[in-house]
């Protein structure tokens, strides 16, 4: 588990690792808007199921998604006019929206936050966005209780970039738009 401190100097250098990290199927820490995440390419199987034993997650809990803009999120998911008109309003930021996939459901958010978006820009395919934590252990803006959690695991993110404490926050609302009227999941 290598730590990158990230500073306004090294951001370009540290993004293109990163970048490149991803596109290998590693699994990384990521500041985000909300909390710290962990991030890998979301169309990478084998790289996702890497991330689920990291964070000791059960397999059938879905993982949110980054996705760069509206147009990729409408690669995922099924977005009527409607949603799209919310989706405008409420992305980028803070809200994790429940869409239809097919036969399924899939967790979807543009977060409001610079060096993810960079990031998905660079390397062009939706990324993870789950809270970077152990299941069942509290989200943390705080870099040393993200690194205390991962510490001594078995199963640990190859890459944390280290932006220092975020500003104290809360994982994203969850807003399921699958139903009729809409229902929120998580505040």
């Amino acid at each position: 588990m290598r730590i990158s401190k990230i500073n306004k100097q090294n951001l370009d250098k540290v993004l293109k690792e990163a970048a490149k990290l991803i596109k290998n199927g590693q699994v990384l820490v990521c500041p985000t808007d909300t909390v710290y995440g962990l991030i890998c390419d979301g169309t990478n199987k084998k790289a996702v199921r890497r991330l689920i034993k990291i964070k000791k997650r059960q397999n059938k809990k879905p993982i949110p998604i980054f996705v760069k803009d509206i147009k990729m999120a409408k690669k995922l998911a099924s977005i009527d006019k409607v949603q799209e008109d919310f989706l405008k309003k409420v992305w980028p930021g803070k809200v994790t929206v429940v869409l239809k996939k097919k036969n399924r459901t899939i967790g979807l958010r543009i977060p409001n936050y610079k060096l993810i978006n960079r990031l998905l820009s660079i390397i062009k395919t939706p990324l993870t966005g789950t809270s970077a934590n152990i299941s069942n252990k509290p989200a943390s803006t705080k870099i040393k209780e993200v690194l205390k959690q991962f510490k001594s695991q078995k199963y640990q993110p190859d890459l944390i970039l280290d932006a220092g404490d975020l500003s104290k926050s809360k994982p994203s609302t969850v807003i399921d738009l699958t139903v009729s009227p809409p229902k929120v999941l998580r505040t």
